[in-house]
This record gives structure tokens, sequence and C-alpha cells, in this order.
């Protein structure tokens, strides 16, 4: 199966929500007037798009649709799916130049935080690089052991210490190893609890003196990992965490497994964090970089719906 078709079947209960009710609308349309645009924005509310961003996306459309001259409402959807791709672009390459360089994931329990590390540490290591992994999420239960086996999955090698050890210990002796075995890419699990924000802080800022210190020139990464199903909370969830941890971008896991893939413009328009990796299904390939035009296309590509 191809990118597109990958990602279109992953946003299948998204575009099927949203392109039906846009097609509905359209039917009782035949002009483009304000009644279509307020009736289009409730949809993209609807869509966990989020009002603020929903508003600007019809902004956007309303000034293209007079620069245009564009009067048939037909003409909506793919000026829609323009204004979505240009909104989403930008900032979703992830910058690993350097040897090694380093990826910090960061998550709270349930969205697949654990699973994300192992998908992309298959990704890299078929490309060819040496990757290593530090489990520096020594505090849950189980963390370690479920990391220990997503390393044997992908074949990589993982350091790791007895769980309650000091997460900043850990990544010392991922870096430490990563020097002596040549690795390309270190990616340290790391913990992620809203429910105490400073302890979080604190352990974060340990870790990234730990990094600058042992790697001051590396290349780094601080990806944050998102159910993409809790709509809403994941926007709330980056913005907490975007305050304690410097994100660099997000991972939107579960998004074959709901109608909420517009949460997807509401990270990148109201906190200027762009979405990295999205997670499209359960197999170890079904973690695809985020590319903004096919996501526009594949949400609004009729033969898929």
């Amino acid at each position: 199966m191809g990118l597109f078709n990958k990602i279109g079947a992953g946003l299948k209960k998204t575009r099927e929500t949203l392109l039906g009710s846009i097609n509905s609308m359209l039917s009782t349309f035949t002009k483009i007037d304000d009644e279509l645009f307020l009736e289009l924005e409730e949809i993209l509310i609807l869509a966990d798009t989020g009002a603020a961003t929903a508003a600007k996306i019809c902004e956007n459309l309303r000034r293209k649709v007079k620069e245009q001259k564009i009067t048939d409402a037909a003409h909506i959807k793919e000026l829609l799916s323009q204004t979505i791709a240009d909104m989403l672009r930008g900032g979703q390459q992830m910058m690993l130049d350097t040897k090694p360089s380093m990826i910090l994931v960061i998550g709270v329990n349930g969205v697949g935080k654990t699973t994300t590390i192992g998908k992309i540490a298959a990704r890299y290591k078929s490309d060819g690089k040496n990757v290593i992994l530090g489990a520096a999420d020594t505090f849950r239960a189980a963390a370690i052991e479920q990391l220990d086996v997503w390393a044997q999955r992908a074949d990589t090698d993982i350091i790791k210490h007895a769980q309650g050890s000091d997460p900043a210990a850990v990544v010392f002796d991922t870096i430490a190893a990563a020097k002596a075995r040549g690795a390309d890419i270190i990616i340290c699990d790391t913990a992620g609890r809203l429910h105490n924000k400073k302890n979080l802080m604190d352990e974060l800022s340990k870790i990234s003196r730990v990094i600058q210190r042992e790697l001051p020139n590396a290349n780094t990464e601080n990806l944050l990992v998102l159910d993409a199903t809790t709509g809403q909370n994941a926007v709330n969830q980056a913005r907490e965490f975007k305050s304690a941890a410097g994100i660099t971008g997000i991972v939107l896991t579960k998004l074959d497994g709901t109608a909420r893939g517009g949460v997807v413009l509401a990270i990148r328009d109201q906190l200027d964090i762009p979405v990295k990796f999205i997670g499209v299904g359960e197999g170890i390939d079904d973690l695809q970089p985020f590319d903004p035009d096919i996501f526009a296309s594949a949400l609004f590509d009729e033969q898929e719906a």
C-alpha cells in the first residue's frame, strides 16, 4: 500500500465525517455567501479543529475566494484542501543531522509512547541508521520491559537501569554507549506526568543539562506523543508540555480510530508546534512522517470516501 493510500485509509473516519458534512452542505448551496461560511465553520469545529482555528480557516478561504473571484460553491473543497495544507506546512522535517542525534520522547500513560518509540526506531533502523534506545521512563511500572520488547523487535541496542533509577543517569549512560558504539540516533523514553508539573520540569531540565554537557553540538528533537482520539484534550496536553518541556514536534497516534483528525490543525495553529509523525494503524510501519500535502489531499479524496 502506497503512502497516500495508507494515510487515506488511516483518515477514513475523519474523512467520512468531514467530507460527508461538507458534501451535504454543498448540496444546499449554489453560491458562496456568509451563510455557507458559517455552516462550514461549524463543520470544522465538529471535526475538532477548535473554534479559533475554524474561524481562521474560513477567514483564509474568504480571502482566496475574493482574490480568485470564485462564485461557484463546488470549488470550496479544493480551496479548503489547499488552505489546510498551507496551514500545516513547515517544520515537519526531523532535524537529525549530527552523529549522534538525540530524540527525547514524552507523553502521558496510554497515548502509545513506548510503541511510538519502537516504530520510530524501526523506521530509522530500516534506513540503515545505527539506533540505540534509552529506557529513561524509570517510574512507570513495566515501561522498561515494554521498551526492551520493542528494542528486540526493531533490532536495536537498549540501555536500561532498574525501575526507580535516576532518569538523567540512564540518559548519561545511553549517550556514553552511543559514542562508544558509533550510534547515529539516540532515542530516549522519558516520563510525562502532568499531575506534578514541577517534578516533570525538574526532571526534564536535568536530562537537558546532561545532553548539553555530553552532546553540546547534537541535534535534539523533543517529541510529544498525543492520542488523537482525545480531541481537544490533546491540544490542552500539548499546551501544558510546551511550557514545561520545549517541545519541537508532535507525534499524533491513533488517527485511524477517530473522526477527530482536525486536532492536527488545532495543534499546529494554536500552539505553533509542527506534527512530525502520525499513527494510522497498528503495524510497525503504520507510523508515518507527516506530510501536509498528502494529509490534506487524503482528507478530501472522494474515491476513498
